[in-house]
């Protein structure tokens, strides 16, 4: 039988100091693939605990993969799941442009490019950047630390410490101007005579990024369980491109066995990396934030990187890295004598809005709102499409979800019909490179930028549209 010793008075709550142990002993080997967990009835007597900390526990093991439940026959543990081993520290032809919406304004669009101005706290926002013009005055006009400033990157790092159990040094956080430059800046880093494997389908402006540094990259294709791991083997990429809290767009949780396997293969060969973006990890609806692959590496291999885009505002262009050891070390040796590419001043506030806890107020109810949108959509399309064949995907995180039609028209019928009655929305095929005939009619829909009462009307619209 398990035994663990939990804090009943300890901040944390019970049921994570038991997924925390029960997470533990997987990853080390005491609870090799396959086990039998002990029945939640049982544990929550052996532990004295209530079954629902047992079950909540349970839960969460098993949306990240960890374990597996039976039918009848209760939870297991997933088979390989072990920690890589800690050690010391054909070119393509270029792709399409990447996908935009056009210049034509739509009354109802479903970008997924969108975040709700209405959510930013700007009263907030300007009571802090009185505060810091008061605070640094004329320090605000002197060149800041090339990584950025460092309030801001000790607040970072309480940030992923708290909130995606990252635990890295305020050394070790590079503060740029948003994902485009940062992405630009580790390609200079680990160097364009490498062969960087990105996912397909995936963001195509990332594409358009490694076309302009001139770089070889191969499309890996995915499954359920996330990026290929036979198809990163199989391939000559040292650099793997992934989203694996959340796929952008095909909304795909990676899985824990398919995060140790590409953990692994960084680890087989010198000089491997994988490029971690985090981009929407804050907006998960139905349990905890997925661990980072940041929070697994134990051989310096990840390079983390998120922004403020989707969590704040697009136009604030803040984002970071988390850079190991030795790429930082090349960092200072190659762009010391760079300046950041962030203002001071919107660097300080920014870090005093983290510091005194409106990041974590703002990330609460920006959630409230967005989950609520989600919800919003998915009930009116499953009322208003309920006599075309359909199919929703049930997204437990990001700003947008999948639509799949099985109505007999082809995505280009949906989507100019969309256009007509004021609706735009957008193929799933386009974000395939190169781009693909889909086996059926599948579109992205972002819901961040619209109300609940615009998404009904925009449904009620798109059921007039795709009626023969």
């Amino acid at each position: 039988m398990l035994t663990y010793h939990l804090k009943p008075h300890d901040q944390q709550p019970l049921y994570e100091q038991l997924y925390h142990a029960v997470r533990a002993d997987i990853m080390s080997g005491a609870l090799p693939g396959g086990t039998r967990l002990p029945s939640k009835r049982q544990l929550a007597a052996n532990l004295r605990v209530s079954q629902i900390t047992v079950e909540t526990a349970y839960g969460q093991l098993a949306a990240e993969g960890y374990i597996a439940s039976a039918p009848r026959r209760g939870y297991f543990v997933q088979e390989q799941l072990a920690v890589p081993v800690s050690e010391p520290q054909e070119p393509f032809a270029p792709p399409l442009p990447p996908i935009s919406a056009s210049e034509e304004t739509y009354p109802y669009d479903f970008r997924t490019d969108f975040v709700d101005n209405g959510c930013f706290p700007f009263s907030t926002w300007a009571r802090l950047s009185r505060s810091v013009l008061s605070e640094y005055s004329s320090a605000l006009l002197r060149a800041t630390d090339p990584c950025g400033a460092a309030e801001l990157r000790e607040e970072i790092v309480r940030y992923l410490h708290d909130f995606r159990g990252i635990n890295v040094s305020p050394d070790n956080i590079l503060i740029g101007a948003g994902s485009e430059y940062l992405m630009h800046l580790v390609i200079q880093l680990l160097g364009r005579d490498r062969v960087y494997a990105l996912e397909n389908p995936g963001y195509r402006k990332l594409y358009q990024i490694f076309a302009v540094n001139g770089v070889t990259v191969r499309p890996t294709p995915l499954d359920k369980h996330g990026l290929r791991a036979d198809a990163l083997a199989a391939s000559d990429a040292s650099v793997v491109y992934l989203t694996p809290s959340h796929h952008f767009p095909l909304g795909t949780v990676m899985t824990a066995a398919r995060r140790l396997e590409i953990l692994r293969w960084a680890s087989e060969a010198p000089d491997r990396y994988i490029i971690e973006d985090d981009y929407d990890s804050e907006f998960r609806y139905a349990s905890r934030p997925i661990p980072a692959l940041g929070e697994l590496d134990r051989t310096g291999r990840v390079v983390y990187v998120n922004t403020f885009a989707k969590s704040l505002a697009p136009g604030l262009r803040i984002g970071y890295l988390v850079l190991p050891n030795a790429l930082m070390a090349r960092y200072r040796e190659r762009f010391s004598r760079y300046l950041s590419t962030v203002p001071s001043f919107d660097q300080h506030t920014l870090a005093a809005f983290m510091h005194t806890g409106g990041f974590e107020r703002h990330i609460s109810r920006s959630r409230k709102v967005y989950q609520a949108r989600r919800d919003a959509l998915m009930a009116a399309l499953d009322r208003e499409l309920v006599d075309l064949p359909h199919e929703v995907s049930r997204s437990e995180a990001g700003l947008h979800l999948l639509l799949h039609m099985r109505n007999g028209m082809l995505e280009h019928e949906l989507i100019e019909r969309a256009k007509a009655s004021g609706v735009r929305v957008y193929p799933l095929s386009a974000y395939y490179t190169p781009p693909v005939k889909p086996p059926r009619a599948t579109l992205v829909l972002g819901y961040a930028g619209l109300t609940e009462q615009q998404i009904d009307e925009a449904a009620k619209r798109l059921k007039q549209a795709w009626t023969k």
